[in-house]
């Protein structure tokens, strides 16, 4: 049996960040990962980084590649049709992004673990979470044939959407808020230059369209697709051409085209899990919320949860303070859904809907128009894309 202040359940980027966080903070914590190191270095996901995520990294001392090697954008684009339409974030509102991938990051903070002696347990397997009503609960798991259990004073679940941690919450406890969307996103990430500088979010009459990249030798894209599609039924060839086709002539032209080192289809939902807190047990990143990846939220927003987390329990711990804990799920439920709102109406915006008519593509056609001759939409746009104040 261990003991320890804090066990943290997921070592993706949220659980990983919050570990750091309070290890940096002198509070004890145990992070248990229920897969192996490569399987969690070989999950394919975002890669724009919010002024939060680069911020906890700095904080930490964590940051010196994504300082050399992540790009700095200025400004992103949605096009409809043949028109480029150009957020300038800079000039709207004084920030930034900056493309890293979240593998990246990721591998950034698990090489610092060893180094820095934070106690990270990969391979766990049927992690189980009890007695989280209370204040002495606790968690077992079984790793090489052997059961062990780790005692602490709160758990973190950072372990994701199907992680044990939301559903060791009472049903009665909590509320859902869901919608299932009827596209997903097939990505292709090849080592080809970027077709484009900045990223561009593409409206065309045959669907949805991202042009992103990892690298400047790496890129990322995607198009919308039925749910219900195949994977094997899109060769590259066959995305590629589409690709060239939503993403308009000019953007299309410049596109490079490669062989997929990865192919997928990502469902989109977004969801809400209300509240972020019951009892000692507290959850961060995709356990409490989803966000369709058109805002580039996800990650971020597990980083904002991870910022309210690590201060609300540094509180707890060093100034006796329970009202911070207490006050984490609305404080952090706050973000989450004014990220949540913008990632669902850019997503209605750039997408076609299967029940869509003419009058819903002639909203979208007449939003866009508006947006590219308003100041005022555009500052809506960008000051939510950079991300909200914490």
């Amino acid at each position: 049996m261990a003991r320890t202040q804090v066990c943290i359940i997921g070592a993706g980027p949220a659980g990983l960040l919050l570990g750091h966080s309070l290890h940096s903070a002198g509070i004890d914590c145990i992070v248990l990962e229920r897969r192996s190191p490569a399987h969690v270095l070989s999950r394919i996901r975002a890669g724009v980084l919010e002024r939060i995520t680069v911020d906890l990294m700095e904080r930490l001392g964590l940051d010196a590649r994504l300082k050399a090697e992540g790009l700095k954008h200025d400004g992103f684009n949605l096009a409809d049709g043949e028109r480029l339409i150009r957020i300038d974030l800079e000039a709207l509102v004084g920030g930034h992004v900056v493309v890293y991938g979240q593998t990246e990051l990721t591998r950034d903070l698990m090489d610092a673990s060893a180094a820095r002696g934070l106690d990270v347990r990969y391979d766990c397997a049927d992690v189980a979470l009890f007695d989280i009503e209370g204040t002495t609960p606790y968690v077992t798991y079984r790793k090489d044939g052997r059961e062990f259990r780790v005692d602490a004073r709160f758990i973190v679940g950072c372990d994701g959407f199907h992680g044990p941690s939301r559903q060791a919450i009472p049903a009665a406890a909590g509320q859902v808020f869901a919608r299932a969307y009827p596209f997903g996103w097939l990505g292709i990430l090849a080592d080809v230059p970027p077709c484009n500088e900045e990223l561009i979010y593409a409206a065309h009459e045959r669907g949805f369209a991202l042009a992103s990249m990892r690298s400047a030798a790496r890129s990322r894209y995607y198009i919308d697709v039925p749910i219900t599609e195949a994977l094997e039924d899109w060769s590259d060839e066959r995305l590629w051409d589409e690709l060239s086709i939503r993403l308009g002539p000019t953007a299309g032209a410049r596109m490079t085209r490669g062989a997929a080192i990865e192919k997928s289809i990502a469902p989109l939902r977004s969801f809400v899990f209300e509240p972020m807190r019951y009892g000692s047990l507290l959850l961060c990143g995709d356990a409490a919320h989803i966000v369709p990846p058109t805002g580039a939220k996800g990650l971020n927003l597990a980083a904002s949860d991870v910022h309210y987390a690590a201060a609300a329990l540094a509180r707890f711990f060093k100034k006796a303070d329970n009202d911070a804990v207490a006050g984490y799920s609305a404080k952090a439920l706050r973000r989450v859904w004014k990220s949540e709102r913008f990632s669902w109406a850019l997503t209605r915006l750039m997408h076609r809907f299967p029940n869509d008519g003419p009058f819903e593509r002639a909203m979208q056609a007449a939003e866009l128009d508006y947006i590219a001759s308003s100041r005022a939409a555009q500052i809506s746009i960008a000051e939510n894309y950079v991300g909200l104040p914490v």
